[in-house]
């Protein structure tokens, strides 16, 4: 049995490219760097790696992270400027005995001295994005902040290993050197070949409050299935959230054991994410609630597919 998951339809590509590698006997490492970099070089994925949305001073900075199940090595990175494939840099920190988390400069340091590609990751496209956004919030008094749509992934090889990533932009005009969930160990992401894996993508200020990716591996550990600990883990930290401060900010994740099987949970409407498995082709579902607020999955239509890519390749033309 193999098999990865992924937040959001821009994972779709890579999980592609990764799903015919694991069934070629690839390993997890391997299968899920592919993935990742697939989504970190496509520009028109506004926030993740190239392309990816600016900060409020106009500067791209990307966190990434790299978690090996087997045995349980971590590397990451945040708020690192001017290098290609954050996640690349996440897994090779993984590999050294101390000193895994590296930000900033000293992240931008590490990358060099091991040669990584030195790229600037501010696209034009970006730029535009960054202007409009300064003039609506100047005119319309909108808050600045949208736009956190990190990519979290979890695999699962032939050889029963398991390893997990993440790689953003983080907000859209955030403040310089803000880092949210996505390079902590157990809020973006955690995973255990002997368990399971999980990721997570929303607003890190509240994910990071509850460890969600943690929790859900842990309630594994105790017999629930992927997807019973996904609704478990949102369900009941978004109720925290709400009752402690009022509201809860976006809370999605997704999840595979160790057998293959997968889950997902979200608190917010149009979540979508990617899955292949052996017996599942790379598909991609988005979350649905019925009127009594049971989510449910249902595939993505091929209307939705060919409306997704149009959107995000569209002209832009600065307001």
């Amino acid at each position: 049995m193999f098999g990865i998951i992924a937040t959001w339809r821009m994972a779709l590509e890579g999980i592609t490219e990764a799903d015919q590698m694991l069934r070629d006997g690839a390993n997890r490492q391997d299968a899920l760097e592919t993935a990742v970099r697939a989504v970190e070089d496509f520009e028109y994925y506004k926030s993740v790696g190239y392309g990816g949305l600016p900060n409020e001073e106009m500067q791209v900075e990307l966190d990434a992270a790299w978690m090996d199940g087997d045995t349980l090595s971590i590397g990451a990175v945040a708020a690192i400027k001017d290098y290609a494939n954050p996640v690349s840099i996440a897994r090779k920190l993984s590999l050294e005995p101390v000193n895994n988390m590296l930000v900033g400069e000293g992240a931008e340091k590490y990358a060099h001295k091991n040669g990584f590609e030195r790229k600037n990751m501010l696209t034009e496209r970006a730029k535009i994005h960054y202007h409009n956004r300064m003039k609506e919030v100047k005119e319309l008094e909108l808050k600045p902040y949208s736009g956190h749509d990190t990519v979290g992934m979890v695999d699962l090889d032939m050889d029963g290993s398991m390893a997990a990533a993440t790689s953003t932009s983080g907000l859209f005009m955030k403040r310089a050197g803000r880092v949210g969930d996505s390079p902590i160990s157990g809020s973006g992401f955690y995973v255990d070949s002997e368990v399971g894996g999980a990721t997570a993508t929303g607003l890190g200020e509240d994910l990071f409050k509850g460890c969600l990716s943690y929790e859900i591996v842990r309630l594994m550990k105790e017999g629930l299935t992927p997807q019973e600990a996904c609704e478990k883990a949102v369900g009941d930290f978004d109720e925290v959230l709400k009752k402690r401060r009022g509201k809860a900010g976006d809370l999605s994740l997704i999840a595979m054991n160790n057998k293959g099987e997968w889950g997902c949970a979200t608190n917010i409407e149009g979540f979508s994410f990617v899955v292949a498995t052996e017996n599942l082709k790379p598909t991609v579902f988005l979350v649905k609630f019925d009127e009594n607020g049971k989510q449910y999955f249902e595939e993505a239509s091929d209307e939705w597919m060919e409306n997704y890519m149009k959107t995000r390749t569209a002209p832009l033309v600065r307001k």
